[in-house]
């Protein structure tokens, strides 16, 4: 697969191709794509200038339409495009094609919402005067999407731009770009108009940075770290004119565990919130609190399920755990189980670099044991298999653990006491709170998002996402 740009309506090839290597197998090259530069990136938002009026103003059943034709492609060639996902990004074939599925799910309901977008009509407080509030489209918006979940995360950001007329310069992570020229192919047969909707590949420090300088560009919406997340922001605060800006930037989450919880469904619900999709998501529940009463036979049992998963190729149907997506990755958590080690954690379960019947890079999930809240591992995201156990003395140690953090992502906590339930979901300082489930779970008809260093700008997803993609204008009208 050769991979282009798409500007304008046309497919643009490129000199300069970079390999979209196989995680699982890393004498594989999945395709190679291209690399863009500053001018392209302007003729991309030109060509989304151009095209601006026209979409802002088109039919919504004519938006409806495409998406609908967009969801309807993802759904039948789910399997197709999932075994592409899992052989870029290195996800178990299973959840791959869930997460093809999810877009499709995304696509689907933001059709939906194209002919739902309405407004309110007040009285006015003088006499002889209407008040109109409407939604009007935000413009030109830059998206910027990690590679952790390559088809799932551009979905629910591109489908509610181009419902509520919206025109889009997509810059897709560097590792995962087959997805993403994948689905816009999909847009393109969909019968997106030309300039519409754009994808720049490339590298961040020079696609992104030219996104976010950009006079054209009216609102960027960013997934990824923390401090690329903060230069995104702050380069949107600086540029002139100042642009909407939306963040999404990880999370250190916690779940907590107490006494009185259910132990299978403790257990189910921390290894499988914290290692599936070899736990490369930013909701995963790194940090583990656990009760001094349940904590022996939760780390044994936990130790128990971690030894019966496969590590292995994400395209064999019994691999648990794939790949991480990179050397790069693998060697940052490679590292951070050193640190642990070296702060006096106790090394519970994995954390090796392992082999599977093809090259790849693979390690066995990690489970730390003897941790304490100021180790790096229990306040640094990790982005990996890992999880840390806090042992904790009750309820509202738990709870004070569980909120020492500069994140607020997603928390969670396992426990049969609807007392403590309904006090934890009133008092966790996490933008999404589950009981008795995983804390990387979510549905894509309801806001995602968190607080403090997690998030910034309005909710993503649902009818949540009108808040960034649209504008609100109040008009005044004299009557008679």
């Amino acid at each position: 697969m050769k991979g282009h740009h798409l500007i304008g309506g046309e497919w643009i090839a490129g000199t300069d191709l970079v390999p979209d290597i196989n995680p699982s197998d890393t004498g594989e090259i999945v395709g190679e794509f291209p690399t863009g530069d500053e001018a392209l990136v302007n003729a991309a938002i030109e060509a989304a200038l151009a095209a601006k009026h026209g979409w802002a103003r088109s039919n919504i059943q004519l938006r409806h339409d495409i998406l609908r034709r967009a969801s309807d492609a993802i759904m039948a060639r789910r399997e197709e495009l999932g075994t592409l996902l899992a052989r870029e990004e290195g996800k178990p074939i299973a959840e791959a094609i869930g997460e093809v599925v999810r877009a499709a799910h995304v696509f689907g309901f933001f059709a939906g919402e194209a002919l739902r977008l309405g407004g309110e009509k007040l009285p006015s407080i003088r006499d002889g005067v209407d008040v109109e509030i409407t939604r009007e489209p935000v413009g030109v918006v830059g998206i910027i999407a990690p590679w952790n979940f390559p088809i799932a995360i551009p979905a629910w950001k591109i489908a509610p731009a181009l419902a509520f007329g919206n025109c889009v310069v997509f810059k897709p992570a560097e590792m995962v770009p087959a997805s993403s020229y994948a689905l816009a192919r999909i847009l393109v047969e969909a019968g997106v108009p030309a300039g519409v909707f754009n994808l720049v590949f490339g590298k961040g420090r020079v696609v992104g940075t030219a996104l976010t300088s950009h006079p054209g560009i009216d609102a960027i919406s960013f997934t990824g770290s923390v401090g690329t997340g903060r230069s995104v922001a702050a380069a949107c605060v600086a540029a002139s004119p100042m642009k909407k800006v939306q963040l999404e930037m990880g999370g250190k989450n916690p779940l907590i565990v107490l006494d009185d919880a259910d132990l299978v469904v403790a257990v189910d619900v921390a290894v499988n919130g914290a290692y599936l999709s070899t736990g490369q998501r930013c909701t995963s529940p790194e940090r583990l609190i656990v009760a001094e009463g349940i904590h022996d036979r939760f780390v044994a049992a936990a130790i128990e399920k971690l030894s019966a998963m496969k590590v292995g190729h994400a395209l064999d149907p019994d691999t648990i755990v794939g790949p991480v997506v990179s050397e790069g990755q693998l060697d940052s958590n490679l590292d951070y189980v050193r640190l642990g080690r070296e702060a006096g954690a106790t090394l519970a379960f994995g954390g090796e670099r392992t082999q599977a019947r093809t090259p790849g890079f693979y390690m066995t999930p990690v489970l730390f044991t003897d941790v304490s809240s100021d180790m790096r591992i229990a306040r640094e995201e990790t982005f990996g298999p890992f999880a840390a156990v806090i042992r904790v003395k009750d309820y509202e140690e738990a709870l004070a653990v569980a909120n020492d953090t500069e994140f607020g992502l997603s928390s969670g906590i396992c426990t049969t006491s609807l007392k403590y339930a309904s006090h934890y979901k009133r008092n966790s300082n996490a933008g999404m709170v589950m009981v008795n489930l995983p804390t990387a779970g979510v549905d894509y008809h309801a806001p995602f998002g968190g607080r403090r260093g997690s998030s910034y700008g309005p909710r993503e997803q649902g009818r949540y996402a009108a808040e960034f993609y649209t504008s609100v204008k109040t008009a005044y009208t004299a009557a008679g």
